[in-house]
C-alpha cells in the first residue's frame, strides 16, 4: 500500500488566507486613511481654474484651454459650465474629447478637465479680448469663476529681431495682485561676431521698480558681458506702485550696444489687493449660551483690498456634537469696500458641561482668510436654579414644623 503525502494543500491554502488577510488590512487602513482625510475638507466648495490666464497668440489663430473644475468637499457635486463672457468676434464654447459641455460631475476631493475652444472670426482686429467662464453647482449655492486674458497680435510679425539681437520671453504677459512682485525671464542672444557689452534699461509706468538680475541670483545688474554667439538669461523684476489700481500695464525692455539694439515689449495685469477684515461690531469674542439652547451672535466681513473677492466660505471647527450654523451660509462677491454682516447661531450640545469652549470661525476667499476664535461660557438653565431654591425653601420649611411640633411636646 502506497501513502501519499498531501502536506503541501495545507499549506497552500493557509499561505492564500495570509495574503487576503494582509491586503484586506492594508484596505481597511487605507479606506481609514481616506475618510480622515475628508473629515478635515469643508462641507462643500468648488472651483474652476484656466491653465494660464494670460496668453498671446496670432490674430487668426484659434484657442484650445484646458479648464480644470475642481470639488474640494466632503460631497459629490453636479456643476454646471458656462461662458459668461465671450468677446465679440469670437465663436467659443466649452467641450471635451467629442461634444459640448453644460455641466459635469464631479466626486469628492477630485478634479476633472474639460477644454474652452475659441475660433476668432474674419476680421479679428489685434486687441485684447476676455473670456470669463463659470461653474455653479445645480442647487446654484456655490459658484467659482475664471478669466482667460488673449492679446492678439498682426498675422505678419509685429516687430522684426533687431540685428546682431534677439530677445526671447515664453511668459510675456503676467498677472497678479497689486501688493505682489513679477518676475518675467529674459533669453539674450549675442549675434554678432564679437564679445559685446549689452547695457540693460527698462521704461514703465511712474513709481514702479524695475531692476535685471542674473538668473538665480539675487543682485541687481545693469549690464550683460555675452560672447559670441552666447544666450544668457536675464531676470526682470517689477513690483508696482503700492496705489496702482487694477488693470493692464505695459513694461519696454531694451537691450542695446554701440552696435546693435533690441526690444521687448511685456505685460503685467493688476488685479489689485486681497485683503479680508471679519469681526464683532463691539470687538467682542465672547459669548454666553445654554446647553442645548441656540446663541445668537452678529459678525462682519469687509473686503479692505482693491479686488473683487468671490465665493467667500464660512467655516466653523467646534467641539464635537455641537451645532455652527451661518445666514447666509456662504458670501457669492465683495467688491472693494464692501460690507457684509453675518448672523452665526452656535448650539451647545446637551451634555455640555459649565465651563468655557473655544469655537473658531473662519472667513476664507481663497486667496486671502480671516480667523475669529470665539470664547463660548455655557452655563446651567435657570430652571434648574429656581428648582434648588424651591428644593431649599422645601426644606426649610420642613424644619420649621418640626421644630414647631416638637417644641409642643
Amino acid at each position: 500500500m502506497r501513502y501519499k503525502n498531501n502536506s503541501r494543500f495545507p499549506l497552500t491554502t493557509f499561505l492564500s488566507v495570509l495574503v487576503s488577510f494582509l491586503i484586506l488590512c492594508g484596505w481597511s487602513d487605507a479606506f481609514g486613511e481616506d475618510a480622515a482625510a475628508k473629515k478635515d475638507l469643508p462641507a462643500r466648495s468648488i472651483a474652476i481654474s484656466a491653465e494660464y490666464t494670460g496668453i498671446i497668440i496670432k490674430a487668426d489663430d484659434d484657442i484650445s484651454m484646458d479648464l480644470t473644475v475642481a470639488n474640494k468637499g466632503r460631497q459629490d457635486e453636479d456643476i454646471d459650465v458656462s461662458l459668461t463672457s465671450v468677446p465679440k468676434g469670437w465663436d467659443a464654447r466649452i467641450k471635451t474629447y467629442s461634444f459640448d459641455v453644460t455641466g459635469i460631475h464631479v466626486a469628492s476631493d477630485s478634479s476633472k478637465s474639460l477644454t474652452l475652444k475659441a475660433e476668432p472670426q474674419d476680421g479679428l482686429k489685434p486687441g485684447t479680448y476676455i473670456f470669463r467662464v463659470l461653474a455653479q453647482t445645480r442647487d446654484k449655492k456655490l459658484s467659482s469663476s475664471s478669466q482667460i486674458t488673449v492679446t492678439t497680435t498682426p498675422k505678419e510679425e509685429e516687430k522684426k529681431v533687431a540685428r546682431g539681437i534677439n530677445i526671447v520671453t515664453s511668459y510675456p504677459v503676467l498677472k497678479g495682485p497689486t501688493d505682489g512682485k513679477f518676475e518675467f525671464s529674459l533669453e539674450v542672444e549675442n549675434k554678432l561676431d564679437k564679445e559685446t557689452i549689452f547695457n540693460l534699461t527698462a521704461q514703465g509706468p511712474e513709481n514702479w521698480d524695475i531692476n535685471f538680475k542674473p538668473a538665480y541670483e539675487e543682485k541687481y545688474i545693469s549690464s550683460i558681458r555675452s560672447k559670441e554667439g552666447q544666450s544668457q538669461t536675464v531676470a526682470v523684476v517689477v513690483k508696482p506702485f503700492a496705489l496702482a489700481e487694477a488693470g493692464e500695464y505695459p513694461i519696454k525692455v531694451k537691450v542695446s550696444s554701440p552696435e546693435a539694439e533690441a526690444e521687448a515689449e511685456l505685460t503685467i495685469v493688476l488685479t489689485g489687493t486681497y485683503k479680508l477684515d471679519a469681526g464683532t461690531a463691539n470687538g467682542l469674542l465672547s459669548i454666553n449660551a445654554l446647553k442645548g439652547k441656540p446663541a445668537n451672535l452678529s459678525i462682519y466681513a469687509k473686503n479692505t483690498g482693491s479686488a473683487t473677492l468671490e465665493n467667500i466660505q464660512l467655516l466653523s471647527f467646534k467641539p464635537e456634537n455641537w451645532k455652527v450654523e451661518f445666514t447666509p451660509e456662504n458670501i457669492e462677491t465683495m467688491a472693494p469696500g464692501d460690507f457684509k454682516q453675518v448672523e452665526v447661531t452656535i448650539t451647545p450640545t446637551d451634555q455640555a458641561l459649565v465651563g468655557d469652549y473655544s469655537v473658531v470661525l473662519n472667513v476664507d476667499a481663497g486667496k486671502v482668510s480671516k480667523t475669529l476664535e470665539l470664547r463660548v461660557s455655557v452655563r446651567a438653565s435657570t430652571a434648574w436654579a429656581w428648582i434648588g431654591i424651591g428644593i431649599i425653601l422645601l426644606v426649610v420649611i420642613g424644619l420649621v414644623v418640626l421644630f414647631i411640633r416638637l417644641g409642643r411636646r
